[in-house]
């Protein structure tokens, strides 16, 4: 792989389409709303039949996300293969101002796989599954399109994996250090986690889009 470099808007990278990486942040989850009350209860969440049309659960960011609705989600996951597990995203925390963070959906999904022992299928990044759907909708050419994001497992993993351009931003959970470690190792896996560019910050960019 060629090796890591800073983008400029004098030299970079030509894009006729860019993705922004962490859309995922924001979303809901698809595990319903439910009265939390009276697990012993004839009526409460515990023993309330699961609903024969379901047949998938979502996993999301939700931040109201409790003990009520991993069980429900693991009564729905139980029935068997016919109600599928989907995760938007394995994200496992957020970044904040300051060098602070939240939980991110990852863990969410981690507690749902754990409690029903299936894996998700997850439909964000960086699997290539979000990149097919809209391949499939738009005249898309990967050698003119550019991914860009700012983490490395996610944003770049899936841009790498589609053949597009990848550039990362350094606004987010990950370090120019922690590139440079994969960059010079020689596990395929890692290797695939280096960016084509990079950027202190995605209002370098701006100078290029004005041109």
């Amino acid at each position: 792989m060629a090796a890591l470099r800073p983008c400029r808007h004098n030299n970079g990278p030509a894009a006729r389409r860019g993705s922004a990486g962490n859309g995922a942040r924001r979303g809901g989850s698809a595990l319903g709303r439910f009265r939390e009350g009276g697990q012993g209860g004839a009526g409460g969440w515990g023993l309330r039949p699961p609903r024969p049309s379901v047949r998938a659960v979502l996993v999301g960011f939700d931040e109201h996300f409790s003990y009520a609705k991993l069980c429900q989600a693991l009564r729905y996951l139980q029935r068997g293969p016919d109600c599928l597990l989907v995760a938007t995203n394995r994200d496992h925390r957020l970044p904040l101002e300051g060098g602070a963070a939240i939980p991110g959906t990852g863990c969410l999904v981690k507690a749902v796989e754990t409690a029903a022992e299936r894996e998700a299928f997850i439909v964000g990044k960086p699997n290539r599954y979000m990149f097919d759907c809209v391949a499939s909708e738009f005249d898309i050419d990967p050698a003119r399109t550019i991914m860009v994001g700012d983490r490395l497992d996610t944003d770049i993993l899936m841009g790498n994996t589609c053949g597009l351009t990848t550039l990362l931003t350094l606004t987010g959970v990950t370090t120019l250090e922690e590139v440079k470690g994969h960059e010079e190792s020689d596990c395929p896996a890692r290797q695939s986690l280096v960016p084509d560019y990079y950027v202190d910050s995605i209002a370098d960019l701006l100078p290029a889009l004005e041109d």
